[in-house]
């Protein structure tokens, strides 16, 4: 399935938990340096957009594209590996967590370096295991996350398509954008199904891993089980779970 196909299909409440995080758009803004035009490619409803600049989308869903704000940025039809803009058309080229839903995402990243002078990606360390058994929710309940994994280019080699260097993206505990880590410190917030629903993980697990993980973890909330498991959790404000930008 594509990731128009995908969302297509489980993006109809997208924008009820998925959201910017300004603690994360800081750090992406930041990266765009001073960047006046600005490409947003995999732009789904627009989050992360910034306001005070110039900004064009690209995004190949039609439900996604349906749900962006009156005031967002104009947004094309298209995808990354093919984008219909001249040479370094652009100051700089963004894409905020959909590298891993392209068919090919080392040619649409090399397509974002043609078209901008600057590229900044968030997106995430699959080069490190180590997030998958840090994370509780992985580690204890959706072990199938590892399979999703394989076959991925690594984070060296996506950063080496570009000549980008690397930064990490802690996630804040009361984070604001519902992707797949960011209730790493509020459990409850997986047993909601609006919540699961505006992340392509659990579709792509599957509808039984899906019901095994919600039954287990809603199990160990209600007998103390997790919150021991996980006591260590309680005073951390941010959380380090494999979250990269990627910077030219």
């Amino acid at each position: 399935m594509s990731s128009a196909q995908l969302y297509d299909t489980i993006g109809a409440t997208y924008t009820v938990t998925r959201r910017t995080e300004p603690r994360i758009a800081a750090q992406i803004w930041a990266a765009l340096g001073n960047a006046r035009t600005v490409l947003n490619v995999g732009a789904g409803t627009g989050s992360y957009e910034p306001s005070d600049r110039y900004v064009l989308a690209v995004e190949p869903s039609a439900l996604m594209r349906s749900q962006r704000p009156p005031d967002a940025a104009p947004c094309l039809v298209g995808s990354a590996e093919s984008l219909p803009f001249d040479d370094r058309s652009f100051d700089a080229a963004m894409a905020i967590a959909s590298v891993h839903h392209w068919p090919d995402p080392i040619a649409g990243l090399r397509e974002m370096r043609r078209v901008a002078r600057r590229v900044v990606v968030f997106t995430h360390d699959t080069d490190d295991a180590g997030w998958l058994h840090r994370f509780w929710l992985t580690r204890d309940y959706l072990p199938e996350v590892a399979g999703l994994l394989a076959g991925r280019p690594s984070l060296t080699e996506l950063a080496g398509a570009i000549g980008a260097r690397t930064e990490p993206v802690p996630i804040p505990w009361d984070c604001a954008d519902g992707f797949f880590e960011a209730h790493w410190r509020r459990p409850e917030a997986y047993l909601d199904e609006d919540v699961r629903r505006g992340v392509s993980v659990w579709a792509r697990v599957g509808a039984d891993a899906e019901r095994r993980a919600v039954s287990g973890l809603r199990d160990d909330l209600a007998s103390g089980r997790w919150a021991e498991r996980n006591r260590d959790l309680a005073d951390l404000d941010a959380a380090e779970l494999g979250l990269r930008l990627l910077i030219t």
